[in-house]
């Protein structure tokens, strides 16, 4: 793979992020019917109207938050991207690796997906790429593993 080839998370994954913000939005609302069926009216709307202007805003940030994810394959290492408003890059090297983990939820099992998390010795440096669809999860993971043990053998 060149040097300057990020790889993103599957489209899929904002599928999930839509349907976790309509989740969330659909249970605040039916809070606040709850409410208007108590005799505030008025509450229940005005509160049926902030949780809707809530749910595009953060419909929005997740959407951009997928398209923030990206991860390089490099001859030594993993960069791993992420972040909307403090970016972050994270330098896995392959060396390093203690074990690679590949875990999927409901939603993510239906839409074929999983994410794979990179555990290190320093408990801050653990990495985490979510969304790939689960044969690419499956692949990674494999020659993530390969190339940590390859590499941690020469320490």
């Amino acid at each position: 793979m060149s040097d300057n080839e990020w790889r993103r998370p599957s489209r899929r994954l904002r599928t999930a992020r839509h349907f976790e913000v309509i989740l969330v939005a659909c249970l605040a609302l039916i809070g606040f019917g709850f409410v208007a069926g108590l005799g505030s009216t008025r509450v229940a709307l005005i509160g049926g109207g902030v949780v809707l202007v809530a749910a595009v805003v953060a419909d929005v940030l997740a959407q951009r938050r997928v398209g923030a994810w990206g991860y390089l394959e490099r001859e030594d290492d993993l960069l791993i991207r992420r972040g909307l408003l403090v970016r972050r890059l994270s330098v896995v090297p392959y060396g390093r690796m203690q074990f690679v983990d590949v875990t999927a939820g409901p939603v993510e099992r239906s839409l074929g997906l999983a994410t794979v998390k990179l555990h290190t010795a320093a408990a801050a440096t653990d990495a985490r790429i979510p969304g790939l669809e689960a044969e690419e999860a499956a692949r990674l993971r494999d020659q993530l593993a390969t190339l940590g043990e390859a590499r941690a053998a020469g320490l």
